[in-house]
């Protein structure tokens, strides 16, 4: 009976969540090595800035065709496909990016990288959800977080210890020897009782012709944009920031990624057990949203800080955005299990690409109004949206996943 339930219960959360680490890891390498990488492949400061948000939104766009293609994979031939599939790719594409030669180059293997990176998170919170009973789903998707996010810090640590091709390589190898582990878990028995169902699995558009499905839909994506303009804008691009606000030393985007997803690991745990004690999703993901906004505030106010002033609001800006583990799970529990997989991968990866949008129309806005300028104007506009659909949104706490969209 133990070692059925590790099995059943233990295992998936704990697989999943490596999972996870390593799509981060891989996920935000860029971000990490984008200066140095830049630079050895023969671009000056402004085309460093130029490209890096090229290659940045080529990545992001290829999450959000990813999204679909693994959500529509999830519901029709299993979880376990997905987590096969994507991990195989994004593995080959993150070990060729050691070798590339040009930002060309460069650009289609994170679009290919993206692709892969985009089933990770939304197959293995959808298998975990229809394994764990409901009253311990949010802890099973707390913890996959609250690991995964900590790849940040192993991009950071092995990027600022080896070289940046080697690093690609590092991922790459994680990713195939985490492979390996796949074939010990089993299929979500929930997606199997209804696998052989003559219903209809994984029909993405069917989330556009009906309007309930839709709105739902909308607003489970706009919740959750903040936390992706914090990360993309504030975080990612944290060197050109600090140098506007006078900060006092040396900013590096590698170190403040790391404290702000250290911040996230921290605020995933803290956020999973809020909700789990108030049994409530949407109250604390309220509460975080509400702190999230105010942290922002804070960090346009450090005119003149030192640099480490500027990594501890790095850590405050993560803390404060540690909804994502709850993000994931109510986007899951909203929608029934024949299309639970196609919303749980498209809903992050739509979230994700939203840096698309919100970073064009930052580098857009940015020679009228200056990087604060920009910024702020972005941030109104994603927090406002994120408020508003939040407000809207249902309470999933105590519902039960077994059911499908007629």
């Amino acid at each position: 009976m133990i070692k059925t339930f590790r099995e059943i219960l233990v295992l998936p959360v704990i697989v999943i969540a490596m999972g996870y680490f390593v799509d981060i890891y891989d996920l935000i390498l860029f971000g990490v090595v984008r200066i140095q990488s830049l630079k050895e492949l023969g671009l000056d400061e402004a085309g460093i800035m130029h490209w890096g948000s090229i290659i940045l939104n080529a990545q992001m766009f290829g999450m959000l065709i990813g999204g679909i293609l693994w959500g529509i994979m999830g519901d029709k031939k299993g979880r376990m496909s997905v987590l096969f599939a994507s991990i195989i790719m994004y593995s080959v594409a993150n070990t060729l990016n050691a070798f590339v030669t040009s930002v060309e180059q460069y650009t289609l293997l994170r679009f290919i990288a993206g692709i892969g990176l985009a089933g990770e998170l939304g197959a293995g919170v959808t298998l975990v959800a229809e394994i764990l009973p409901k009253h311990l789903r949010g802890y099973g998707v707390m913890a996959i977080a609250a690991f995964g996010v900590l790849g940040v810090v192993a991009a950071n640590l092995v990027a600022s210890v080896f070289d940046w091709r080697n690093a690609y390589i590092f991922g790459g190898v994680l990713g195939f020897a985490l492979l390996l582990l796949r074939f010990k878990v089993r299929e979500s028995e929930m997606f199997m009782h209804h696998a052989s169902d003559d219903i209809n699995r994984g029909d993405f558009f069917s989330l556009f012709k009906r309007k309930d499905l839709f709105i739902k839909y909308i607003k489970a994506i706009l919740i959750g944009v903040p936390l992706w303009y914090v990360v993309g804008i504030l975080v990612m691009f944290s060197p050109e920031f600090a140098k506007t606000l006078a900060i006092v030393g040396e900013v590096k985007a590698g170190m403040a990624l790391m404290y702000c997803y250290i911040g996230l690991s921290v605020g995933d745990l803290a956020s999973g057990i809020l909700s789990q004690k108030l049994q409530s999703r949407k109250r604390a993901y309220t509460i975080f949203l509400i702190i999230s906004a105010l942290t922002v505030l804070y960090y346009y106010s450090l005119q003149g800080a030192s640099a480490g002033e500027f990594y501890f609001a790095m850590f405050l800006l993560g803390f404060f955005c540690g909804y994502w583990a709850l993000f994931i799970t109510m986007a899951a529990e909203q929608f029934g299990t024949n299309i639970r997989a196609t919303v749980a991968t498209t809903v992050p990866n739509f979230v994700r690409g939203s840096v698309v949008p919100v970073t064009s129309s930052f580098m857009l806005l940015k020679d009228s109004l200056g990087v604060l300028g920009s910024g702020a104007v972005v941030g109104i506009v994603v927090f406002t949206l994120g408020f508003v659909m939040l407000y809207y949104t249902r309470e999933t706490f105590h519902e039960d996943l077994d059911y499908i969209e007629a």
